[in-house]
């Protein structure tokens, strides 16, 4: 298995590079947040990368931080996805955006990403739930989680979704789970 390649960038063609490694030109496909980051042609490089061997194949895939092939990875994993479609998520979203839009649950943003529709945004949402928390700041992910716990609770109470969501808006970004739940009361209470 290829797992990292270090050489001279010898072509750019999005979303397709290729380095030369001690003679041997190596052609990798890359998401385009690493595309953007390359250096010039004839500079030095190196790549983290997912070898992939399919009966039509062998193919390279390029990255250029570890938090980027661990979420291209993890969406391999998932029913319907393959190497191209994984390579457009990251092409639209950062792997941070993605965890946060994991997290908070975004069909929308999702979405956005071409060739993602709803039903296979909801299966990336769902599969991928907690997978790449690893990724995110452990004080987004905890707001996040409490944010959801406060949000699933005004809905089990009672209340519809477009209340529940006003109220959230008018919510303090670092509130507790309690507290929130406490002040989207008052909130809701008022209207």
């Amino acid at each position: 298995m290829i797992s990292r390649l270090s050489g001279i960038l010898v072509e750019k063609n999005p979303p397709q590079v290729v380095v030369d490694v001690h003679g041997v030109g190596y052609e990798l496909d890359v998401p385009m947040s690493t595309f953007y980051n390359l250096p010039e042609n004839g500079e030095k490089l190196a790549l983290l990368t997912h070898f992939v061997v399919r009966e039509d194949g062998h193919f390279l895939y390029g990255f250029a931080s570890e938090a980027e092939r661990f979420a291209f990875r993890q969406l391999l994993k998932i029913t319907g996805v393959g190497a191209r479609l994984a390579l457009s998520v990251l092409s639209g979203l950062s792997v941070g955006d993605l965890a946060q839009v994991v997290a908070r649950q975004e069909v929308g943003r999702l979405t956005k990403v071409p060739g993602i529709g709803t039903k296979t945004a909801e299966r990336l949402l769902l599969e991928l739930k907690g997978k790449l928390a690893d990724v995110l700041p452990s004080a987004v992910v905890a707001a996040d989680s409490s944010r959801s716990d406060i949000l699933n609770a005004l809905l089990a109470l009672g209340y519809n979704d477009r209340e529940a969501a006003a109220a959230m808006k008018q919510l303090p970004a670092d509130s507790t789970t309690s507290d929130g739940i406490r002040q989207a009361l008052k909130l809701l209470s008022r209207a």
